[in-house]
């Protein structure tokens, strides 16, 4: 009997501990990989490039504006650093990318709670479960970061259809608001798992680095924020040319260098693909498309003016290469090299007419800013429903010339959607402002210039001569 007991005891202990191993192994083969050290430093390299666009568009922005508002100028775009800095670890990348409702992430990742050092899912979405993004290589936290720096420029680039007339007061909480209403819910519709409009479960709009998402958010959005705050005092007839066009070909050079970063991060590893189904070198792809149709905007634009106006200008090259960046930043992962040279030469041609029609509008977005980003992201969204192949990355869709029109219809739906969006909530963030701090500087203030009496201090003082003080 005793002998009997020991065997039927020893036979239940061995299926406990072959059933605990079991599990044991069940959950080791379906833990996420671990981070891969090459991926990991190269999505922090690009993190660092995403930020570095911020400052570079200070300075493309300060240049355009008079010298009594080159600080107020640079300041629009560097307090994004502090805000969205501070805000994206509270709460804008819970809402933006934690797994939530089709239009909204949810709140279990405010605070970054649970948002630790761990891969963030799996490159071939072999466990949908587990899926943050497919960014299997890279710690959590990683990811987290360099989506933070899409979150600090986005509202930055509004600041250039509002310059030399809103409070700093207001513009702060503005961009507060703006990137927590707007933002958030749109990077979720199309970049997190679940999303309404993106390739993880949604409708499968494509948007590689933010045609949607940065671009017609933000130029929509500064539309409208021109059309409500009005134009300024001396709009149209007594406007200053650019003060320092160095700064415009400073702030053009920085954003085309942190554009790599931009674009080419959004792989999300130095080779996507590595395991599962996505194409190989995407990150290679969208670095190639990002050079070139930068290149291709660029000299469009300088052909046009020398062609239409008889001179080929600096401010001109700045202008061009931006929008092919712009052109080109929903459609860079997706495109051949050929195609992002269309891309960006037709993205400068019709921002280029933009900007003329704007002016014949009179519309005083002082920097141009839907002109080059909401005009330059719609006309690249399209284009990425043109030109996609799956040949470049598997893990996308083909384009209409690939026989897929149906793709045109998603992205056109998807381009309403942002519009809708973009405008509606930030017609009703700017007059819940207006009600209740304002939103203009007095027009004293406007005529003396932002830096002394927002900032209390100049960009450039006596030393430098009466003329450029009171330019």
């Amino acid at each position: 009997m005793l002998k009997k007991f020991l065997t039927v005891g020893g036979l239940t202990l061995l299926l406990v501990l072959g059933l605990l191993t079991g599990n044991a192994l069940a959950q080791t083969s379906t833990a996420p990989p671990a981070a891969d050290t090459g991926d990991t430093a190269f999505m922090l390299a690009c993190s660092g490039l995403v930020l570095l666009m911020t400052p570079g568009l200070a300075f493309f922005y300060g240049g355009f504006v008079r010298s009594r508002n080159v600080l107020n100028t640079l300041m629009m775009s560097f307090v994004l650093m502090a805000i969205v800095g501070v805000t994206w670890v509270l709460w804008g990348y819970s809402l933006s990318f934690a797994p939530g409702l089709p239009f909204i992430g949810g709140l279990q990742w405010l605070g970054l709670n649970g948002v630790g050092l761990e891969t963030t899912g799996y490159l071939d979405g072999s466990n949908p479960s587990e899926v943050v993004s497919y960014a299997g290589t890279i710690p959590h936290q990683a990811f987290m970061i360099y989506q933070a720096m899409f979150a600090i420029i986005t509202p930055a680039l509004i600041s250039g259809a509002i310059a030399e007339r809103m409070s700093f007061r207001a513009y702060s909480l503005f961009v507060l608001l703006w990137s927590t209403f707007i933002y958030t819910p749109l990077a979720h519709m199309v970049w997190a798992k679940g999303g309404f409009l993106g390739l993880y479960g949604g409708l499968g709009a494509l948007d590689f680095a933010g045609g949607t998402v940065v671009h017609i958010s933000s130029g929509v959005s500064a539309l409208v924020a021109a059309i409500v705050l009005g134009p300024r005092k001396n709009h149209p007839d007594r406007l200053s040319p650019p003060h320092n066009v160095p700064f415009i070909l400073l702030g053009a050079g920085l954003l085309w260098f942190g554009w790599f970063g931009f674009n080419a991060g959004s792989a999300l590893s130095v080779a996507s693909g590595t395991s599962g189904n996505l194409a190989t070198n995407v990150a290679t792809t969208a670095f190639v498309a990002t050079n070139t149709s930068a290149a291709a905007g660029a000299l469009m634009w300088l052909i046009l003016e020398g062609v239409l106006r008889g001179k080929p200008t600096a401010v001109g090259a700045a202008t061009g290469a931006v929008a092919g960046l712009v052109g080109i930043t929903p459609a860079a992962g997706f495109v051949t090299p050929l195609a992002s040279i269309l891309i960006g030469f037709i993205t400068a041609v019709v921002c280029f007419y933009a900007v003329s029609f704007k002016h014949k509008l009179q519309v005083d977005d002082a920097l141009d800013t839907y002109p080059v980003h909401g005009v330059g992201g719609t006309v690249g969204a399209i284009l990425t429903a043109i030109f996609a192949t799956t040949e470049v990355n598997a893990a996308g869709k083909d384009g209409l010339l690939r026989g897929n029109f149906s793709e045109l219809l998603v992205e056109l739906g998807a381009i309403a959607i942002a519009y809708i969006i973009a405008a509606v909530g930030t017609w009703i963030i700017l007059k819940v402002i207006d009600a209740t701090i304002g939103l203009r500087v007095k027009e004293e203030a406007e005529h003396q210039g932002l830096d002394i009496n927002e900032h209390g201090e100049e960009g450039y003082n006596s030393e430098f001569g009466e003329r450029i003080n009171m330019s």
